[in-house]
């Protein structure tokens, strides 16, 4: 950590002194330097365009700016403020969009889903999933987003498995302002943000913040959340470069609500809460998870002269917290060693996460007639403790010899990963209107880990090196682009595939993705088409199949396959409405695979070949439809449709363990009740799911034999019925 320390003010020095202005000689030099100063002030930072797919890229993608961004950004997390781009479905454990969330797109789950923050890894590096709860209000910050459907291009982090979702805050804004929004909504929802922005100081500094804060109550039981955040980013703008420090945190405590409702509750108790329900006569008060997450980037660009320009960023990111639960009926020993207590007790348990992330990124830019060449890449390490403590035990229940400490650990152990990348990215136009594109990463990943909470003892060392190519072809014609290309991705496992035995290591995944799409506009109608092929090579799946220490563990299937086609449209109508929307349809299959069932007659457990399934929780359609009513300069109002098909809980392709489809239509209206030149106030309603639809965008299921019978239990995380929100903007300018 020193050391890290040690070496960002090194960095900082030199950058800084790189930065200072220079000479140049001519008679014009003032309007000569700030022209060219204002030119690179108002390109997308380096760190963005060297990890982004460009328009003329052969990649599926989506980019939503701040406009778009914040005419959906009300309270709700970040996976909301994108689930109407294609091929995307989103859920929420608390039922509101609130608390912990979680998206799909095209199918492919949080964990393959590759993240990053101007550029930086955001993906958990043990799970893989990226917990947006930790970024409360993130999106009041953002710039832009991108949305690279597919293996895409080469990035930074976890392997795009899927899809890529890069977040972009990093933005010159030489004018102050400040921004106040407020939103309240239903379940006693409420969100109030503060920005600023001192514009450019002496031509050289800005400064940026916000401070958030979001309650909410949550549809289902006690799903409470109460969340902050802050953001702070401070730029030194030189001629020819930049330096920049960006801060910023989030505290999240949320009431757990993970744990679904139960089938047989569903329609009677629809928003019932299992979660802190081992407390006698009442649930636990503080059934609760707590964490802090802190990210700290420094940013170098250089503009070294026309043709070459180089970026670096360091990066620490700290994260510290726990989840506390109630636990009745447990034997003490189980948890205290040489405690001889054999009755039952009860007691609250807090399991810790206490981690830091660090690396360094880096990109170096070549654009020079026909061609762009982008040299890049990035290490870090995530250092990651985990352990366990007992703040309480029921007092009478305590063997009187025992001596009760509630700071010592009931389990440590601590894993460390070091993923390293690098890559190069060569585009070049062949012909007015033909260009080319290669890319070929290479990643390495090392993990080291020494015990787990259920298997101490079991000590893990993988190595895994991946080279993941990509080629594509993009030609365009006075109304037409098309475009084409190949990738190759490698996944490595989490860390819950490696808590098996040493014989039975999960095997790293693989995919090719191929992409064939165009996009023609005719007037005011602009409409699109992508045809995508996905090849799975031992994919790791829920089979239902036990491991040494009697977790469910995932499994590799040797074949598996996504293949659709995603349709796109947008067309001005007449002067005041506009038609967009989506549609894809897809298939979703694994080859064949074994189920595994616990056999509670015989013990053990039954297994069961499938063959040619759907893949869980994979809708072969889903479709957005959006109208834009533009009213007048005050007015506008939008209607939003959504579609998601059927949806299989398990790979098993049953019939009795799915997710029903659901079509929803959300509105909102806006009002500008001012628009000074200095500044001006907007008012919005929104409401969702207008018609009351009851529906459950996520779940899961369980199955065991019993009497000779199959039993299954399915689990539901029902969304909430009609729902309000109202919220003020201004802005002062």
């Amino acid at each position: 950590m020193t050391k890290l320390l040690g070496t960002i003010a090194s960095i900082l020095m030199v950058a800084t002194s790189m930065a200072q202005p220079k000479i140049v000689s001519t008679t014009n030099k003032k309007d000569s330097a700030a022209n060219f100063s204002d030119s690179i002030r108002n390109l997308p930072p380096l760190e963005i365009r060297s990890i982004r797919a460009e328009t003329n890229s052969p990649f599926a993608l989506t980019n939503l700016n701040k406009a778009s961004i914040q005419q959906v950004n009300y309270g709700q997390d970040l996976p909301f403020i994108i689930q109407n781009t294609p091929s995307v479905v989103v859920n929420s454990d608390a039922g509101s969009g609130v608390g912990y969330t979680g998206i799909r797109i095209r199918g492919t789950d949080g964990t393959r889903i590759n993240v990053t923050l101007n550029g930086i890894p955001y993906n958990d590096a043990e799970s893989s999933i990226s917990y947006f709860v930790n970024l409360p209000d993130f999106s009041s910050s953002l710039n832009s987003i991108q949305i690279q459907r597919g293996v895409g291009t080469s990035t930074n982090g976890a392997g795009a498995f899927g899809a890529t979702i890069n977040l972009a805050t990093n933005d010159y804004r030489p004018e102050k302002y400040l921004s106040l929004h407020t939103s309240a909504g239903s379940f006693n929802t409420l969100k109030n943000t503060f920005q600023f922005g001192t514009g450019l100081l002496k031509n050289r500094f800005t400064i940026d913040g916000r401070v958030s804060k979001i309650s909410s109550d949550g549809y289902i039981d006690r799903a409470q959340s109460n969340l902050k955040s802050f953001y702070v980013s401070s730029t030194y703008w030189g001629d020819q470069s930049s330096l920049r420090f960006n801060v910023f945190s989030g505290w999240e405590k949320t009431y757990q609500a993970w744990y679904g409702v139960p089938e047989e509750l569903l329609a009677t108790q629809r928003t019932y809460n299992p979660a802190g329900m081992e407390k006698p006569n009442a649930p636990y008060a503080n059934q609760t998870d707590n964490y802090q997450q802190t990210h700290y980037q420094l940013f170098y660009n250089k503009t070294i002269n026309k043709n070459w320009q180089w970026s670096t960023a360091l990066f620490l990111t700290r994260g510290k917290g726990y989840y506390e639960e109630y636990k009745g009926g447990v034997l003490l020993a189980d948890y205290i060693a040489n405690a001889n207590a054999s009755d039952p007790i009860d007691i609250v348990r807090r399991k810790w996460l206490d981690n830091h992330f660090y690396g360094q990124i880096a990109s170096l830019v070549y654009e020079g007639g026909k061609n762009k060449i982008t040299f890049g890449g990035a290490w870090n390490t995530y250092d990651g403790l985990h352990y366990g403590r007992i703040p309480f035990i029921s007092a009478q229940q305590i063997n009187p010899i025992l001596e009760f400490n509630p700071n010592i650990n009931y389990y440590y152990n601590n894993a460390i990963k070091k993923d390293f990348n690098t890559y190069i990215k060569w585009s070049h136009q062949i012909t007015t209107q033909l260009n080319s594109f290669v890319d070929v990463q290479y990643r390495k990943v090392v993990h080291n880990m020494y015990g787990f909470d259920k298997n101490p003892d079991l000590i893990v060392k993988r190595d895994f090196n991946f080279l993941n190519p990509k080629a594509g072809l993009f030609y365009k014609t006075k109304q037409t682009n098309y475009f084409a290309s190949i990738a190759i991705a490698n996944k490595e496992p989490n860390r819950d595939d490696f808590e098996t035995a040493t014989t039975e290591q999960a095997k790293p995944e693989s995919l090719t993705d191929i992409e064939l799409g165009f996009k023609n506009k005719q007037g005011t109608f602009e409409w699109g088409a992508n045809l995508y092929i996905m090849n799975y090579k031992d994919q790791l799946v829920l089979t239902g199949k036990i491991n040494d220490i009697g977790a469910y563990t995932r499994t590799n299937v040797p074949k598996s396959r996504r293949a659709g086609i995603e349709l796109e449209e947008n067309w001005k109508i007449n002067s005041f409405i506009t038609s967009t929307g989506n549609i894809t349809f897809s298939q979703n299959k694994i080859d064949a695979f074994t189920e595994y069932v616990d056999d509670y007659d015989k013990g053990g457990q039954l297994a069961i070949v499938h063959k040619n399934t759907d893949i869980a929780l994979s809708p072969n359609t889903t479709a957005t439809h959006l109208i834009n009513i533009q009213l007048n300069k005050k007015w506008q109002m939008n209607l939003t449709s959504k579609y998601v098909s059927k949806q299989y809980l398990d790979n098993t392709q049953n019939e009795t363990r799915i997710l029903k489809p659901y079509f929803l239509q959300d509105i909102n209206a806006s009002y500008t009740l001012f628009s000074k030149q200095k500044w001006n106030a907007q008012v919005q309603l929104y409401v969702n799911n207008i018609f009351d639809k009851k529906y459950e965008p996520n779940g899961y299921t369980y199955s065991y034999l019993s009497e000779g019978a199959i039993i299954t239990s399915n689990n539901y995380y029902p969304m909430a019925g009609r729902n309000y929100w109202l919220s003020l903007k201004i802005n002062i300018n």
